[in-house]
C-alpha cells in the first residue's frame, strides 16, 4: 500500500543540516498493521510524515497504492491526503463547541461535501460511540474522545490510517481500548495502519514492529510481545 524508496530528509540551516532520514527503504503492506519505534530523534515521525505526504522528501521516492507523492503538485497532493489519507495524532484535536457527530463530519464539510448522517453516524458506530453522537468533547473521556477522533479519520474510508502516538494523552485502560479498537480494524475490516509510538504494550498490537536508529532502519519484528519490544528499544538506546 505505502512504498518508500531511498528516502532522505534533513533539517536545519546549511551550514548545521541534520538529517532525520537517511536513504531509508521499506513497505507497508496493505491489510497490515506496522508500528514504528526508536529512540528519540531516530526519524520516526519525518517516516510518518513523509509517508503521509505531510513533509516533502529531500531525496528517493513516497508511493501510495502506486502513486507517487512527490510528482504531485501541492493542491493534487492535498487532495490525495482529504480523500485516501486518514490521520490520528496523539491531540485529539476535536472542536470543543462541536458535537461528536459535528466534529466526524467536519473533513466531509471542509472537502466541500455534504456530509450524509447515516455514514457520519456509521462512523461513530463503529467505534461504539452510538451513545455519544450529541455529546461535545467536554463531555467525554480521553479514551472517547480518541476515538471519535479516530471515526473523523476513518469517514472518508481512507485507504491508510496513520497514527502518531494515538495513545500518549491516555491512561493505560484508555490505551488498551483504543489498541483494540485499531486492531480489529485490520482484522474485521482490512485496515491499512501505520502507527508511530513508544509504548511497546501499544505495538505489541501491530503485526509488526519497524525500529529505527540515528534516520535508518535498525530492524523489525514479527508478532511482537511488550517484553520483546521493551528489550529492542532498551539495546538501540544503549548503543547510541
Amino acid at each position: 500500500m505505502v512504498r518508500i524508496s531511498q528516502v532522505s530528509k534533513t533539517y536545519g540551516r546549511r551550514d548545521n543540516r541534520v538529517a532525520a532520514l537517511d536513504g531509508v527503504s521499506v513497505a507497508f503492506p496493505a491489510g497490515r498493521f506496522t508500528a514504528v519505534m526508536g529512540p528519540s530523534g531516530s526519524g520516526k515521525s519525518t517516516l510518518l510524515q513523509c509517508a503521509a505526504g505531510i513533509d516533502r522528501v529531500d531525496a528517493g521516492e513516497v508511493e501510495l497504492a502506486g502513486t507517487a507523492l512527490n510528482r504531485l503538485s501541492e493542491s493534487a497532493l492535498t487532495k490525495l491526503r482529504r480523500d485516501r489519507i486518514g490521520f490520528v495524532f496523539q491531540a485529539f484535536n476535536l472542536v470543543p463547541s462541536l458535537t461528536a457527530r459535528q466534529n466526524v463530519a467536519l473533513p466531509l464539510m471542509l472537502a466541500g461535501r455534504r456530509p450524509k448522517r447515516r455514514d457520519v453516524d456509521a462512523a461513530l458506530d463503529r467505534l461504539g460511540l452510538a451513545e455519544r453522537r450529541r455529546h461535545r468533547p467536554g463531555e467525554m473521556s480521553g479514551g472517547q474522545q480518541q476515538r471519535v477522533a479516530i471515526a473523523r479519520a476513518l469517514v472518508t474510508r481512507p485507504q491508510v490510517l496513520f497514527a502518531d502516538e494515538p495513545t500518549g494523552a491516555l491512561d493505560s485502560r484508555s490505551s488498551r481500548e483504543v489498541m483494540t479498537l485499531l486492531r480489529e480494524l485490520v482484522d474485521r475490516e482490512g485496515q491499512t495502519i501505520v502507527m508511530v509510538t513508544h509504548d511497546p504494550v501499544a505495538a505489541s498490537f501491530a503485526d509488526e514492529v519497524l525500529f529505527l536508529a540515528d534516520g535508518r532502519i535498525a530492524g523489525s519484528l514479527e508478532a511482537p510481545t511488550p517484553d520483546l519490544v521493551a528489550a529492542r528499544i532498551t539495546k538501540l538506546e544503549g548503543e547510541r
